[in-house]
């Protein structure tokens, strides 16, 4: 008889573990909370215009191909990738504007008008990132934190680069980089995990290294196609897909899991129960008499977003833009006393100059992005309203023109929003944030002490970002097929 696995939360990490099971004839079920799959990987449409509510872009293409040919599948039949380059526009509060590209004798250009003498320093940056990634590759990305090492582990930990990459991120950038506009423009990377760059380790320099290597690319009609196609996929190879389907409760007997309940009373039997969701809320879905709860100084920072849809073009305008505050530290340090920063670095994704089918007709479909500390206090109309004009006089003070006459449709995602509708304590993006190597690599294993209990997804082993939640799935469904076999 096949082995019965529910998995928790329809997110990217679920859907593609449901993929893989459902490939190697495990019958799954899976429960999705709201009424559309993707969890923060989701859509929003309104009068014409189709917006991603949560990725912008994507590297590492080939882990997504690969996620498709565990199913016997091409990606290539079911999605259009589109490589950006350049990659964003960085615009300073003095004027100072650059393009950074993956093209490296033409990016070496740029570096050199800059600065010259930061050639060499990038070229260096970038090899540390290599290494880094290639450790990182062998001894931690596609395999379980309880994996006993192997030669390509022992061979890959040889070439690790101790001396930079246990230290301070920012300090790291900063030995590398002797202008200000680099340095800031490096310092931002830690961000994409939710974190500080003054308060994450070094190792992080990884992240850069992946965009530059790896490219950063962007689905034809949006993200949110990558969900549709990887649904459609496990629906063929039928899954079971559950929406509206809240789950309360993880039913166990004798130290192993046996079913899941909804809230809506259906009880689920299943000889496996995957969690795609924040790795906190377990202990919650277990009963457990006193729950461990993520401390607040541990989450990952959360996000202000506004979704704009304008109704004139922007031909002057890249499909990636960061706008610098004045004092990048500074906004850090409200971020982490728990306030949204009074001059906000802002990142404007404006998918629709690369692809014209996200708009109806004239205008545009801008994505605004500002961090924002995760907090359970709630953001009232007058909080949204205050944090919306800041936005907006950061754009202002950095040259784009006003927006607001030309808004056509808006829709805002505060810290409130995004944690009250994915389940994210505070609207922490990232669940746990990276600040420290223990925080950045010592994730909630994807096998569970439970027997039958797995996570998945951005919160659990190996982290955040949608290549990493795809590797994720490959080692949760890798690490059933050992242990939970028939």
């Amino acid at each position: 008889m096949s082995v019965r696995v529910a998995i928790i939360g329809g997110g990217l990490g679920g859907i593609a573990t449901a993929v893989r099971l459902a490939s190697q004839d495990y019958r799954v079920t899976l429960c999705e909370a709201s009424a559309t799959l993707g969890g923060k990987m989701n859509s929003w449409e309104s009068r014409g215009y189709r917006f991603d509510t949560g990725p912008s872009l994507i590297t590492m293409p080939d882990v997504f191909r690969e996620t498709f040919a565990a199913a016997g599948e091409r990606l290539e039949d079911h999605i259009e990738l589109q490589r950006l380059d350049p990659v964003a526009d960085y615009v300073w509060p003095d004027g100072t504007a650059f393009r950074h590209t993956t093209n490296l004798p033409s990016w070496l250009d740029t570096i050199r008008a800059i600065e010259p003498r930061d050639v060499d320093g990038f070229l260096r940056f970038l090899q540390l990132g290599a290494r880094i990634f290639e450790v990182s590759d062998a001894t931690f990305l596609r395999r379980p934190m309880s994996a006993p090492p192997d030669k390509r582990v022992f061979k890959a930990l040889r070439h690790f680069p101790f001396r930079h990459a246990w230290g301070n991120y920012a300090r790291m950038v900063d030995a590398h980089f002797r202008s200000p506009y680099l340095r800031q423009m490096f310092h931002r990377y830690p961000t994409y995990v939710g974190s500080s760059p003054y308060r994450s380790p070094a190792t992080l320099a990884v992240i850069p290294y992946l965009e530059f290597a790896f490219g950063g690319w962007f689905v034809s009609g949006g993200l949110y196609r990558i969900v549709q196609a990887l649904a459609g996929i496990a629906r063929a190879k039928g899954v079971e897909v559950l929406l509206s389907a809240e789950v309360e409760h993880i039913g166990q007997d004798s130290g192993r899991v046996k079913s899941i309940r909804l809230a809506d009373g259906r009880n689920i039997e299943a000889d496996v129960v995957v969690m795609n969701g924040d790795a906190g809320l377990l202990g919650q879905l277990l009963a457990e008499p006193a729950p461990r709860a993520l401390p607040a100084e541990e989450r990952s920072m959360s996000g202000f977003v506004t979704l704009l849809g304008t109704g004139t073009d922007m031909p002057h305008l890249g499909h990636h833009t960061v706008y610098f505050s004045a004092d990048y530290r500074r906004e850090f340090d409200q971020l982490h006393a728990g306030a949204f920063p009074s001059d906000p670095t802002v990142y404007v994704n404006a998918p629709s100059r690369s692809d014209r089918s996200l708009v109806p007709g004239r205008g545009e479909a801008l994505f605004l992005m500002a961090n924002a500390p995760a907090l359970s206090a709630p953001w009232d109309q007058g909080t949204t309203r205050a944090a919306f004009e800041r936005v907006i006089a950061r754009l202002d003070r950095s040259g784009l023109p006003d927006l607001r006459p030309d808004i056509v449709v808006r829709d805002h995602w505060t810290p409130r929003r995004i944690g009250t509708t994915y389940r994210m304590p505070g609207g922490a993006i990232y669940g746990q944030n990276s600040h420290g190597w223990r925080n950045a690599f010592l994730r909630p294993a994807n096998r569970q002490k439970l027997r039958g209990l797995y996570l998945v997804g951005g919160s659990s082993h190996p982290g955040g970002g949608t290549p990493t939640v795809l590797l994720s799935a490959k080692i949760t469904t890798e690490l059933i097929g050992k242990h939970e076999r028939a």
